[in-house]
């Protein structure tokens, strides 16, 4: 394969990555693309052995990929650039990085094990990113080694396995694929006992192998073919069209010998009672042929399969007494693997030219909103390098403009000798040299090159000052060309291309866009599949060592695009990770790497949530202690659905609710598209807990009082919290003044305006009494409280009463009452503090005790869990799950495979060690995938105490009654916390006597 030289044009360069669930063999098939066109870099009888993208030591001892990783393919004059990604989702934030630096996808699909969580997850990324994606049906060999299926059954699997795929494809095209992992996981069950009748060929449908994007592969003895291979090579043979068997290739096409002619199956049905499809006949019955042959040293079947493939094997590889050498040999030569999926990257996928047309809307997204002051001249160059970005201009008059997606290390003795002889790090006192992973989206980028470094909050129309802080000006060191391991230096890398840049380790965090000028819009940020959920806090074992550890923590925030770093308000240094894996690497480059020192990691911290269990009833009154404030709070569960809205719309929330500067035309935020879908989301959750009152109660008139009143609610929402977003409101009432001498801190509806719920037709919420009737200085004083009573609201919802973690699902219909002063004192704050402080923190223990006197519970995040395991180890599994508190789902056998495929919920706080423990258990046989899913609310009360006659049968007086699982996991966080715990120290000071006698 000759390489492309660098006056090629952009049309022959290909950016892909390949996405996959774990161990479907992505790095495996890596090294057959790398070995069939890398230059050599790997022999092909180390293909698939070596694992030449994993380069790091724990992804050898692991054999998981845990970073993405660049290589330069060259094939037919084409340059393609291949990024290996994890499919283990702790590394899924490397699928995101992966996903946005490419045009395509190669996704891979285990012909065995099907369709998997992470299948689900990775196909969503590339949709959001854009991607135009190819399919690859891995481990092929397996039907026939280890299933032992017939070519027939073969078929129907794989046509079966093409439809799950193409029915999630299409649920993301109709947009019903928001964030219910189990709909997804459901939508294809009840599909596996029945014979899939392939359709004709459709645009809609994404993958079909008549088309050439559908590639059927054995990644690990290095051969794959799409129907295109036999469409030519039969045409030959028969002199036939090769386009019209393409199409007969695939789906419900026979091939009548007499007529010699393409049939349906009805025309079959007068000449044979059970017709073979054309794929089975002339494709897997072949294939199976040669494999039995082969294993079985069949001499006479291995010379024919020899010829039919016109083959030229050795007669020493033919002699190999290894049947799996032999294997590997005569197929890979008969299909070789890379010839198969380049080709099909290069006629399927598109070109940087192609793409970025389609994938602007993502990459920089058009503005909506433009400042009436911007300045027309900067408008009209940051069009103009939209414009350049979308046609992927590569001219020397185009802007240079280029995506870093992470930030990445390699040993400062990997780079490449600087052509001065003088090695230069990004830290001196380092063995590692910090590189961006970037791709060039217009123009050309050079060494040495000044640029600007834009930050995803950078805006250039507006001229604020403190703009400045989002931008600024580097020099781009030396340029890499990334050859998996390796780096090859380049003076310059021009659209399209994928390069490592060093010298911008102290101007880049973990993401940024780069560009010659300030005029650009920054790139938007990229989408991640999963959040940290899984936090430690992190000290070192010698507390001398604390400055070390901050700079290590400081290096591996900048290092790993997924991590999280805080310090608490105790003063931890808190690590946030996807899940264990992903925790153990963090603390390892900690330890090994970056702080280098040794360190001390807690348990895990797990979050939990606190609410309400029904209605709230009880009203509970609190008073400032001067006495001039009265504030009254009654809590109110929300619906279920409308708490999931507004959680999964955080940030979208905070833009609509963000600051009243700039723009205050309000009709403009309530005219964008995506105002109008959260208005119709926040409805449809109500008609939703309304259709379930209704189921439940049946009373028409209590159904409408429900509704109208979650109506009006809607349009008297002051607040939303904690940190303004948060999935609690804060209601204002409906109140009367009966005193003249008192005045309501009347409450502005700010959220219900801005979500565009308040309009000409809605109700007033309560007038203020002439001025006549109350003193003007005690309004005035009024309205000046109105932000300590949100301010009292945004802490009881941030730290509720049960353990300090924030609420969930809870309405604060406040009223707080300002009376006149009528103390002697002359300067009454003296005594009581300042008035302001006093308010806030009544409305806060206001909340904080409505929750407490009605029925208080926790709430806990669960993962979905989907597990795999041998049918002999169903038992070991059960027990872990179970003991960890594990929800079964659904349980199945995988068809044709000893393998069974659990769903489960299991809780949060019992995930920590669960896969250790499951693999201990099976031997390492079974192996789980963990998303996180859903808050659930744990239903026992944390104060229980018998109270009834039959409690009491069952409980005794609740003297000797041990604690429920609510108040273990309360006082668990509380001990944790420092927050004081009532438990006895004591509990059966019988059973602590010995028997035991000293002669």
């Amino acid at each position: 394969m000759s390489e492309p030289s660098s006056e090629n044009p952009i049309s022959k360069i290909r950016n892909i990555c390949i996405l996959a669930h774990v161990d479907h063999g992505k790095t495996t098939l890596a090294d057959h693309l790398i070995a069939g066109c890398g230059g050599g870099v790997i022999h092909p009888k180390m293909a698939g052995r070596l694992r030449y993208m994993d380069f790091l030591d724990e992804e050898q001892r692991r054999a998981i990929t845990m970073k993405s990783s660049s290589v330069k393919l060259n094939y037919n004059d084409h340059l393609i650039h291949l990024i290996d990604s994890p499919g283990h989702i702790d590394f899924c934030s490397e699928v995101s990085t992966a996903a946005r630096l490419s045009d395509g996808a190669l996704v891979l699909v285990d012909s065995v094990e099907g369709v998997h969580i992470q299948t689900h997850a990775v196909l969503r990324q590339a949709w959001i990113e854009k991607l135009t994606p190819c399919l690859v049906l891995n481990k092929i060999d397996r039907l026939i080694t280890e299933l032992k299926l017939t070519p027939m059954e073969a078929y129907n699997k794989l046509a079966r396995i093409i439809h799950e795929v193409n029915s999630i494809v299409s649920a993301f095209k109709s947009e019903k694929y928001l964030s219910d992992v189990d709909s997804l996981i459901s939508k294809c069950d009840d599909q596996e006992g029945t014979e899939i009748e392939v359709a004709q060929e459709d645009d809609e449908v994404t993958f079909q192998p008549q088309k050439g994007n559908v590639v059927f592969s054995c990644a690990l003895d290095g051969w794959g073919f799409g129907i295109e291979k036999f469409a030519e090579f039969y045409a030959k043979k028969w002199g036939a069209n090769s386009a019209a068997l393409m199409k007969g290739f695939w789906g419900p096409r026979y091939y009548n010998k007499k007529k010699k002619m393409i049939v349906g199956k009805k025309a079959m049905e007068t000449v044979n009672n059970n017709p073979e499809p054309m794929f089975v006949e002339f494709i897997l019955k072949p294939l199976w042929q040669a494999y039995y042959a082969i294993l079985e040293r069949n001499k006479d079947m291995i010379e024919k399969v020899v010829k039919f493939g016109g083959l030229s094997v050795s007669d020493k590889e033919l002699q190999n007494k290894d049947p799996k050498a032999l294997l590997q040999s005569v197929m890979s030569q008969w299909l070789p693997l890379s010839d198969a999926v380049l080709s099909m990257v290069v006629k399927c996928l598109p070109d940087p030219c192609m793409a970025q047309p389609f994938r602007i809307t993502r990459l920089v997204p058009p503005r909506e909103f433009v400042p009436s002051n911007a300045d027309p001249a900067i408008l009209s160059e940051t069009e103009r390098v939209r414009k350049c970005i979308e046609i992927c201009d590569s001219s020397n008059t185009a802007p240079g403009v280029a995506f870093i997606s992470k930030m990445f290390t390699v040993p400062v003795k990997a780079l490449p000798p600087d052509p001065t002889g003088v090695p230069v790090s990004d830290s001196s006192d380092s063995d590692d040299c910090f590189l961006a992973f970037a791709r060039v989206f217009c123009g050309t980028i050079r060494s040495g090159q000044r640029m600007f470094v834009l930050s995803a909050l950078y805006d250039p129309l507006k001229s604020d000052p403190t703009m400045q802080r989002h931008v600024q000006e580097v020099e781009l060191h030396e340029l890499y060309q990334m050859m998996g391991q390796g780096l090859i230096q380049v003076p310059n890398a021009r659209a399209g291309m994928l390069v490592a840049i060093k010298g911008l380790a102290q101007h880049v965090l973990k993401s940024a866009t780069l560009s010659t000028t300030k005029d650009c819009f920054p790139f938007s940020s990229m989408a991640f599949q999963v959040s940290p959920t899984l936090r430690v806090a992190i000290e070192p074992s010698d507390p001398a060592d604390v400055g070390a550890l901050i700079k290590g923590l400081r290096l591996l925030n900048r290092a790993d695009p997924f991590v999280e770093i805080n310090v608490s308000s105790r003063g931890e240094h808190v690590l946030a990770a996807a899940g264990e894996v992903h925790l153990e690497r963090c603390i390892k480059d900690l330890k090994e790497r970056f702080a280098r020192v040794s360190l001390e990691v807690s348990p895990p911290l797990v979050s939990f949530k606190e609410t309400i269990e029904g209605a709230g009833v009880n009203l509970v009154e609190k008073t400032t202690p001067n006495g001039r404030c009265m504030v009254k709070v009654q809590v109110v569960k929300l619906p279920g659905q409308l708490t999931k809205v507004l959680e999964e719309n955080a940030e979208l929330l905070g833009e609509i609710l963000e600051g009243k500067s700039g723009n205050n035309d309000n009709t403009l935020k309530r005219d964008d598209e995506s105002l109008v879908v959260l208005r119709k989301k926040i409805m449809s959750a109500i008609e939703a807990e309304v259709e379930n009152i209704s189921g439940q109660l049946g009373d028409k008139e209590k159904v409408e009082k429900y509704r109208k009143t979650w109506l009006k609610y809607l349009q008297r929402i002051w607040s939303l919290g904690p940190r303004q977003v948060g999935p609690n409101m804060l209601i204002v009432p409906e109140a009367s003044y009966a005193d003249s001498k008192v005045v309501l801190i009347q409450g502005s509806c700010h959220v219900s305006e801005r979500l565009g719920f308040l309009n000409s037709d809605s109700e007033t919420i309560s007038k203020m009494p002439p001025l006549g009737e109350v003193e003007a200085a005690l309004i005035r004083e009024a309205e000046t409280l109105k932000s300590s009573v949100v301010s009292g609201f945004q802490l009881a919802t941030s730290a509720g009463p049960l353990c300090d973690e924030p609420m969930w699902g809870l309405a604060f219909i406040v009223e707080p009452y300002i009376f006149p002063d009528n103390s002697e004192n002359a300067n009454p704050s003296d005594q009581y503090g300042i008035f302001t402080g006093q308010v806030m923190t009544a409305v806060k223990e206001a909340c904080r005790a409505a929750v407490l006197q009605n029925n208080p519970r926790l709430v806990e995040a669960m993962y979905f869990c989907e597990l795999n395991t041998p049918t002999e180890y169903l038992g070991p599994m059960y027990s872990v799950i179970h003991r960890r508190r594990a929800r079964v789902l659904k349980e199945e056998m995988q068809e044709g495979s000893p393998l069974f495929t659990v769903h489960a919920y299991l809780p949060a706080e019992a995930s920590y060690g669960f896969a250790d423990e499951l693999r201990g258990k099976t031997s390492g046989a079974a192996s789980a995938i963990l998303v996180l899913s859903h808050w659930e609310e744990i239903m026992y009360d944390p104060f229980f105490v018998p109270k009834t006659e039959e409690e009491k049968e069952e409980h005794g007086d609740g003297s000797s009654l041990s604690p429920n699982l609510a108040r273990l996991l309360m006082n668990k966080v509380r001990r944790r916390k420092g927050l004081p715990v009532e438990e006895k120290v004591v509990q059966h000071a019988t059973k602590q006597r010995t028997l035991a006698r000293k002669v």
